[in-house]
């Protein structure tokens, strides 16, 4: 039965929930403050398409280590603690959930959702004609510069991810641009992507658009969301209220903002940046996307760029660009792969992703019966985003879910 599904949030998890919902035959509206989609943390991140590398961040071993970063002028981590019940409240969440055993368990949780939103962005690319985002399987190698922290990698290849063990010497044969000398190898997985995050975003809504099933409504804050006997009812645009029968909160970090007393989301931004550096021809760009893994740092060659972005700040809800951190990962790319691009024509770009203490979004039916998450991808939004706008679509859809949802419901986690 088609039903009327309203989203909050025109980025790449609400337009991919949108589009998963149109195909299944749905009417929906996607309702953004913004004038434009994809505009935020959608529009200028890291590019790569990770389905094999989706560990949270939250691990055994991490708190210690970050203290470590935090002595450190070139730290890939930085916190700013405030006086924000918020923040220490996320901290400590996240701090509990850093153990092997946890983290084991969401990276099982992870790694089904990436498969799923792999095949799927397939599946959408092919039977649909999706295209004009800059889509490549170009692989995806991750370079060590610890000794220990190679091995440790090594540990866990497994043939079952089709990753390779290299050697630096392997390293730079498959990629000739990969200029530093202090690494010590690399593991490589062919099957690896990279895309433009902003471009797919605008396919996906003229896509939506061409569809006829698909209304926008940009630039309209959503100031209230009104509610009675287990359900939502309308959602408030300033003066005007407007009924909804299904609503989707897809809104990013900013979707904690919506005050709802059977709601509570454990959410919080994590600060990243990016540059992106014009190639011509006479410049040398990896093709192969690049994770200097010890630097916290990934390359990623999209058409005539090259996006290089890095860096998790936990500093509040500030997403202005900060020109030392900026200046950091310049001079660290430049080291890397110092004839790449134009690194004087540099765009820089921060972005606030939206993050769960555990890593692990938040997919489904919320304590309201007509209100549906989709939320907390972190810095995984792109990689995820098609596989989990195909779940939402089909929990509202009420259909079996493609995957096993364990972890992944919002009631559960």
């Amino acid at each position: 039965m088609a039903r009327q599904v309203c989203i909050i949030g025109g980025g790449v998890i609400g337009l991919a929930s949108a589009y998963a919902l149109v195909r299944a035959g749905h009417e929906v509206t996607v309702i953004d403050a913004r004038d434009t989609l994809g505009s935020e943390t959608s529009f200028a991140n890291g590019g790569q398409l990770s389905y094999r590398y989706v560990a949270p961040l939250a691990d055994a071993g991490v708190p210690l280590q970050a203290m470590g970063w935090l002595l450190r002028g070139d730290s890939p981590l930085k916190l700013r603690p405030r006086l924000d019940p918020r923040q220490w409240r996320w901290m400590a969440a996240f701090v509990g959930a850093c153990r092997g055993s946890v983290n084991k368990r969401n990276a099982a949780h992870l790694l089904r959702l990436a498969s799923l939103s792999q095949g799927t962005l397939q599946q959408w690319r092919v039977d649909d004609r999706l295209d004009g985002f800059d889509w490549r399987c170009n692989g995806k190698l991750v370079t060590f510069r610890n000794a220990g922290t190679f091995e440790r990698a090594r540990a866990n290849v497994t043939d079952i991810l089709q990753q390779q063990v290299l050697s630096m010497a392997d390293c730079q044969r498959l990629e000739p641009s990969l200029a530093a000398r202090d690494f010590v190898g690399g593991i490589y997985t062919p099957s690896e992507e990279v895309a433009d995050c902003h471009a797919f975003c605008q396919r996906l809504a003229a896509r939506l658009e061409a569809s006829g099933r698909c209304t926008f409504l940009l630039g309209r804050k959503v100031t209230g969301v009104r509610h009675a006997d287990g359900a939502v009812q309308a959602i408030e645009l300033g003066h005007e209220v407007m009924p909804v029968d299904q609503l989707v909160l897809a809104a990013g970090h900013r979707s904690a903002e919506l005050a709802l007393p059977r709601l509570s989301l454990a959410l919080y931004p994590l600060k990243g940046y990016s540059l992106s550096v014009p190639i011509g021809e006479q410049h040398k760009a990896p093709n192969v996307s690049i994770t200097d893994y010890d630097r916290k740092i990934v390359y990623a060659r999209i058409g005539e760029q090259l996006r290089i972005a890095a860096m998790v700040d936990i500093v509040g809800f500030d997403a202005r660009l900060e020109p030392k951190r900026l200046a950091l990962i310049k001079r660290q790319a430049l080291e890397t792969f110092p004839l790449a691009g134009d690194y004087t024509q540099a765009v820089e770009w921060a972005g606030m992703r939206p993050a769960t203490p555990t890593g692990v979004p938040l997919i489904g039916a919320s304590a309201y019966r007509n209100l549906w998450l989709n939320l907390g991808h972190g810095a995984l939004g792109f990689t995820l985003a098609c596989g989990s706008g195909q779940l939402l679509a089909e929990l509202i859809d009420q259909r079996p879910p493609s995957i096993d949802m364990q972890g992944l419901t919002p009631r559960a986690a």
